[in-house]
């Protein structure tokens, strides 16, 4: 996804530079996404080019511009004191107002939708500043900011916030100690319209790809969170359920796989979990779909839906598939040849989405279920069960704890008041 470098003019008749992208449909609603220390670099052109995918314009501005123009900067020793000299002298009440100038450039363009209104998002500097331009500009819908340092200093001016505000603290966050945390989070408590998030055991800037302090589940969970805040404020809003009805649609009905593909972001990811088969990348989950997958499945496979929750970002589906395993099937029993026997396994799928496109699919399943339904795990000897899994979620009145040598010691047994 391509962006492209623009100016923006000051009230004073200065400009400042900015990185701008939008998304692949060519409109989204806007977001200012706000800088690090380090200055509009690489890292925080990904972050709006992320953004980018989840549907929204997104734009970057130079907000050291006054001081250092341009400027890009590391994660080096020498840079980062570079970095931080800059932050000492920089003005954030300047910051702020250009933020209102970058949020009425934005909707100046045509690739901003201005009907929902418009986001800020900021990551350290940036957390503070998306902070503050929550609580100033009436014109932000919803802000979020990542580990803002100061926060504790300008709680008092959550009493002006008119929008949502979410807030992603780190625990470990030495610019973010014990005691301003817990002011940050008893002042968040006070508003309904605010969200503080503290992640456990993670230090600043953990939601930066390689960064020494980056910790991926705690930053996929502080995105959907963030994109969770945007979706339900600026939009945009997206048919989860009907986008993934289209994509198993052409893996299991029309057995298309560039079709199936095309429902996919450009780095998708499945990763079937009992066998970890699936692939990363176009190039390698197509070869996985053309030849191991789309093609192989036994013509009598079918899909039993039992529930499914959506969310703002994925979907969850839990669900019988029954086939007869008359064919080779790599994905589900690799390397094992047809034995003829007719298999029922309940299935939990996790499918994320990035805008209108799936992210990545999390299938789970019981593989020994499985393979004492084939005949090669004898369940007399260990405690598994076979197509008894499936035939218990489709009727909860069969028998519980059939497994369990002592269930029956407890029978009589006083288990308690209350209960």
């Amino acid at each position: 996804m391509a962006g492209q470098t623009i100016q923006i003019k000051t009230e004073t008749g200065k400009q400042f530079s900015a990185y701008l992208v939008a998304p692949s449909s060519g409109k989204g609603p806007g977001i200012v996404l706000c800088q690090e220390i380090f200055g509009v670099n690489a890292a925080m052109r990904e972050k709006a080019n992320f953004l980018a995918e989840e549907g929204y314009t997104v734009l970057v501005p130079d907000l050291f511009w006054r001081s250092a123009a341009n400027i890009e900067l590391g994660y080096t020793p020498e840079d980062f004191q570079k970095a931080y000299a800059l932050y000492q002298q920089y003005d954030e009440n300047l910051g702020v107002e250009d933020i209102q100038d970058s949020l009425a450039y934005l909707q100046t363009r045509p690739e901003c939708d201005t009907s929902t209104g418009l986001g800020v998002v900021g990551y350290c500097l940036g957390g503070k500043l998306a902070y503050l331009a929550a609580c100033r500009l009436p014109e932000v819908t919803c802000a979020v900011g990542y580990y803002g340092v100061g926060l504790e200093n300008v709680l008092d001016e959550l009493a002006n916030l008119k929008g949502r505000l979410v807030l992603h603290i780190a625990e470990l966050d030495q610019f973010t100690p014990p005691d301003a945390r817990q002011a940050i989070l008893q002042a968040a408590s006070q508003y309904s319209n605010v969200k503080a998030y503290v992640y456990e055991d993670v230090d600043h800037a953990f939601a930066r790809p390689k960064s020494e302090h980056y910790h991926k589940p705690s930053a996929r969970f502080a995105h959907e969170r963030t994109v969770t805040a945007l979706h339900d404020t600026i939009g945009p809003h997206y048919d989860l359920v009907a986008l993934w009805e289209e994509h198993i649609r052409h893996e299991f009905d029309t057995r298309d796989v560039p079709a199936t593909m095309a429902t996919m972001v450009a780095e998708p990811y499945v990763n079937h979990i009992p066998t970890l088969t699936g692939g990363v990348g176009q190039s390698q989950l197509a070869r996985f779909y053309r030849y191991h997958f789309v093609h192989q499945n036994p013509e009598d496979m079918k899909i039993t839906s039992i529930s499914r929750t959506v969310g703002s970002t994925q979907v969850v589906d839990e669900f019988i598939m029954s086939f007869t395993h008359d064919t080779e099937i790599d994905w589900l029993l690799p390397g094992v040849k047809p034995t003829g026997k007719y298999v029922e396994i309940p299935m939990l799928g996790v499918i994320q989405f990035r805008g209108s496109k799936l992210c990545h699919e999390h299938i789970y399943w019981d593989q020994a279920s499985v393979l004492v339904q084939i005949g090669l795990l004898n369940p007399e000897v260990l405690p598994v069960a076979g197509v008894e899994t499936a035939k218990k979620l489709l009727n909860e009145d069969l028998p519980s704890n059939t497994l369990m040598p002592s269930w029956n010691s407890s029978e009589g047994k006083p288990i308690g008041e209350g209960v």
